[in-house]
């Protein structure tokens, strides 16, 4: 199609916003954003230009930026809308072009948050890739989760089946043990009919194999639904409806909602206006307090079921704590909050079962990083008293008052906070979990002196 002196470039759009045609340079563009002509507009900003026009029934003009993964194009767009839902047609001039330079550092942070976000099974692996601790969010996955929790201490590809050989450089089978080699790997599990993706995130910052990894497990296929129960086990269902039926089917959609808001926010499919940016940053944040909201009713269904029991594991006190701050160490330093842990040496036996310790403690100190003053610091202190051995979690906040105190475990006590994301479950959860491990979860505050949760165990004396 011929472009008038004016335009550099012409386009033809149908009703449904679909690029009907289009003239070089828009026609490359196009393509090169993993586009097709007929096909949906690849540029977001253009496709929200003309949607806007035929929306309105207005001609209108706007610069633009476009880019692909080689340019960023900026350009004068005018679409007119031809009315009767037959689309518009657009004109494009003073078209400009710049390489881009890529950041292979903030695209695997992009990669990986996403991952998260999808994760059905997330695990942490000690720096030998061997499993310390797994949780599932779907019941597909509970079954190696539980063998995982089972056979801690072992190197997680003992528990799926890798789809694929991995090959070296040279043709040859390469060191599995090497976690470069399995990131990205395709995987097996038995009892799941998907395939799945294994995500392996080294947690030593500037020594990347030295704190240990994150083992994320997604799949692009879709969930497999759970078994209808049979009449016998009716009762029981019907008091699992959210652990077991309604968690996982709401975690998925959720989780892609989330992962395609991070792509968008992120600007990683293209150029798009600040105000649509911070939209998707909303929508992000809305999804991740919905998935933290259904993974506290799970929580809560399981601590209050009347079989519930915890597992006594032999834990060192001392290391849950330096792992729980580890975890969470990036948030707090987004934060300018320092967290101050047992030092390296220092131990505490105690008798408790590891994942729920852990859970506490990301509990609390992820509290203490939310409420605490930016650049204060919270401590993860130690004390043994006669057959019992505590862990403190203490922060330099608002603190609480004797009426807060009181409240402060209770079901959905939010404490008149609003807007912090927070559901009123997690100390509540905590103290459960902490009781059921023949352990208790207590406070001490005041007004304008912080606050400090110590968790209560027994000790291991045969360590």
């Amino acid at each position: 199609m011929a472009a008038t002196a004016s335009h550099i470039a012409r386009a033809r759009t149908d009703g449904d916003d679909r690029l009907l045609e289009a003239d070089e340079p828009l026609a490359g563009l196009q393509r090169r954003a993993g586009g097709e002509i007929p096909g949906t507009i690849a540029s977001p900003a253009l496709l929200e230009l003309v949607r806007k026009a035929r929306r309105l029934g207005l001609k209108l003009g706007q610069p633009v930026k476009m880019r692909d993964e080689k340019e960023l194009v900026t350009a004068w767009v005018e679409v007119t809308p031809k009315g009767d839902g037959e689309g518009c047609s657009v004109g494009l001039s003073h078209w400009r072009a710049a390489k881009v330079v890529e950041d292979p550092d903030s695209q695997t942070a992009r990669r990986i948050e996403i991952d998260r976000h999808l994760a059905e099974l997330t695990a942490r692996l000690d720096p030998d890739q061997r499993v310390l601790a797994a949780d599932a969010a779907s019941h597909e996955l509970e079954p190696v989760a539980a063998r995982m929790r089972e056979g801690a201490g072992r190197p997680w590809i003992d528990f799926v089946e890798l789809a694929h050989e991995p090959v070296g450089g040279d043709g040859a089978s390469p060191d599995t043990s090497h976690w470069r080699v399995l990131d990205g790997a395709e995987v097996s599990i038995p009892g799941s009919s998907r395939q799945w993706r294994a995500t392996l995130v080294p947690l030593g910052g500037a020594e990347p194999e030295a704190g240990g990894f994150e083992l994320l497990l997604t799949s692009d296929q879709p969930p497999e639904r759970a078994p209808a129960p049979g009449n016998a086990a009716a009762g029981i269902a019907r008091n699992a409806a959210i652990g077991r039926e309604i968690a996982p089917v709401l975690r998925q959609p959720i989780a892609r909602i989330i992962a395609n808001a991070e792509t968008i926010r992120t600007r990683l499919a293209g150029p798009l206006a600040d105000q649509y940016s911070d939209y998707a940053a909303d929508i992000a944040a809305a999804g991740q307090h919905l998935l933290a909201l259904i993974d506290d009713l799970s929580d809560l269904e399981v601590v209050e079921a009347e079989d519930f029991t915890a597992a006594p594991d032999r834990i060192d006190l001392a290391d849950v704590a330096r792992r729980a701050a580890g975890i969470l160490g990036v948030r707090a330093r987004e934060r300018g909050i320092s967290i101050v842990t047992p030092a390296d040496g220092e131990a505490l036996p105690a008798i408790g079962e590891f994942r729920r310790v852990l859970q506490i403690l990301l509990n609390l100190l992820g509290n203490a990083i939310r409420y605490a003053p930016e650049g204060s610091t919270v401590r993860l202190t130690l004390e043994r008293r006669k057959d019992r051995a505590r862990l403190t979690v203490a922060d330099n906040g608002e603190g609480l008052t004797n009426a807060q105190q009181e409240r402060v475990f209770e079901k959905f006590e939010r404490l008149g906070r609003s807007g912090d994301g927070g559901s009123g479950l997690g100390l509540y959860i905590s103290r459960r979990l902490a009781r059921a491990m023949q352990g208790d979860l207590t406070v001490k505050s005041a007004p304008g002196k912080g606050a400090r949760f110590t968790l209560d165990l027994p000790v291991d004396e045969s360590a």
